[in-house]
C-alpha cells in the first residue's frame, strides 16, 4: 500500500482475530520505530514487545480504556528515559503503527495510567518512563466490537474536520481558498 493511502486508511481498531502475529513482522514494526526521527537524534528508547498472554491481561487493568489489550496477540510498550521526550514516543508509536498497517495488522495506542502495575507486569526497574503501549493484531472480519461501536456512536458524525477549517496561509486567520 502506498504510504499516502496508508495514512488517510489508518483506522484504530480495538477488536482482533487471534491470529499471532509472525515474530519476523512484529520485528519489522519494532525496526520502523526504531528508525523514527527524534531531538538531536537522541533515539530516547526501549520497546517492551509483548506476546505473552498474561502479561498482556495484566496490563489491559493498567488503564482506564486499555482492556482490548488483554485481547490483543500483541503489544509494544514505548518507554522513554523522560518526560520531555514523550513527542518523540509519539512519532515512534504513529510510525510502528503505519508500518504494521501497511502489513494489514491494525492497532491502536494505549495510555497506561497505573505506573506502579504497569512496571510490575513487565518487570520494569523505576527510571524509564511508560510513554504508551500499542496493541497489534489483525482486524476481526466481523467488525468492531461492543465497545467500538459505543464509541462510534458517540462520536458519530465528528469525522474529520475539512482542511479549510485548520490551515492558516501565511498568518493567522488567512483561511485556505
Amino acid at each position: 500500500m502506498d504510504l499516502y493511502r496508508c495514512v488517510v486508511t489508518k483506522r484504530d481498531l480495538r477488536t482482533f482475530t487471534g491470529q499471532a502475529i509472525e515474530p519476523g513482522l512484529l520485528r519489522r514494526i519494532l525496526d520502523a520505530g526504531r528508525r523514527s526521527g527524534s531531538a538531536r537524534n537522541r533515539q530516547p528508547w526501549q520497546f517492551v514487545a509483548v506476546t505473552d498472554r498474561e502479561v498482556l491481561q495484566r496490563l489491559a487493568r493498567c488503564g482506564r480504556f486499555a482492556g482490548h489489550l488483554a485481547s490483543a496477540p500483541a503489544a509494544v510498550v514505548i518507554l522513554v528515559e523522560e518526560q520531555g521526550q514523550l513527542f518523540d514516543a509519539g512519532r515512534c508509536a504513529q510510525s510502528m503503527m503505519l508500518a504494521a498497517w501497511s502489513m494489514e495488522i491494525a492497532s491502536c495506542p494505549v495510555t497506561l495510567h497505573h505506573d506502579a502495575e504497569t512496571r510490575a507486569a513487565l518487570g520494569m526497574p523505576e527510571g524509564p518512563v511508560v510513554a504508551t503501549a500499542i496493541a497489534l493484531g489483525y482486524p476481526d472480519p466481523r467488525g468492531r466490537g461492543r465497545l467500538e461501536r459505543l464509541a462510534l456512536r458517540v462520536v458519530a458524525g465528528r469525522g474529520r474536520k475539512p482542511l479549510a477549517d485548520l490551515v492558516h496561509w501565511n498568518r493567522y486567520g488567512r483561511r485556505l481558498v
